[in-house]
């Protein structure tokens, strides 16, 4: 028997590594094994709002839904072609609402710099750094968008008794957005955000400076997720970390 299952799992390994020869894909677990961690926290601190904090046109909050997350989901997305493409997303999901606005350290308007990609749209400046490495996040066009803090939204959210995931995703911007959450943090137990290794955007605090400010806000890391890495050196550039109280 012991016998049989290793030539079964050699067989699929072959197949596995032709697919990916011949495809230029990949084949991987599902879900990975990041994904699998950053489950098993959800249900651990029994997470039943998350607020995503740059939601592009749905990404993460996709991502959530397929994994198994069934709570609460509150999405900010500030400009317009993505937020568009996220309504079309969450409209057949009683349990996702979204915001058109961006979230920052004070309230009003600011330019935020749209990508070609979108993704990598940034209240921020980029730096060589990040075009290098991806040139479908240059910068193509500007737009006004609305800014808010997320202490003088929060109360009109309904979720002061929630077990609340603060996840932020704001392309170097995300020191600026907790500066806006000081109050609201105190009723938010789990962060999961973009650190820097090597700064992509002028201005975004690097991983170790992060790590402090959040420590100092009494979470701590728990867990890392990979990310943008240099296609040439493969130097890793920045990670999701997740953090807990």
């Amino acid at each position: 028997m012991n016998n049989f299952i290793y030539k079964n799992k050699r067989f699929l390994l072959q197949i596995k590594r032709k697919f990916n020869a011949i495809t230029g894909l990949e084949i991987v677990k599902y879900p990975t094994p990041e994904l699998d961690r950053r489950i098993k926290l959800l249900q651990h601190y029994n997470i039943d709002v998350i607020i995503d904090v740059g939601a592009n046109i749905g990404q993460y909050g996709t991502e959530m839904r397929n994994i198994g997350y069934k709570g609460r989901i509150i999405s900010f997305e500030p400009t317009s072609e993505a937020f568009e493409k996220l309504s079309k997303s969450v409209k057949n999901d009683s349990l996702w609402e979204i915001y058109h606005s961006s979230l920052g350290e004070r309230d009003g308007k600011t330019t935020i710099n749209i990508s070609k990609n979108s993704v990598s749209s940034s209240l921020l400046e980029s730096l060589p750094e990040l075009t290098e490495n991806a040139p479908d996040a240059s910068f193509v066009k500007k737009e006004e968008i609305d800014i808010k803090k997320l202490d003088t939204l929060f109360d009109s959210l309904n979720i002061k008794d929630k077990n609340i995931y603060l996840k932020i995703d704001t392309q170097g911007y995300e020191s600026q957005v907790l500066e806006g959450a000081k109050e609201s943090l105190k009723n938010i137990l789990g962060i999961q955000l973009e650190m820097a290794l090597i700064p992509s955007y002028q201005g975004a605090i690097p991983f170790q400076e992060m790590t402090e400010k959040l420590n100092g806000f009494g979470f701590h890391l728990m867990t890392v997720e990979s990310g943008f890495y240099d296609k040439v050196s493969g130097k890793l550039m920045e990670v999701d970390g997740v953090f807990y109280k």
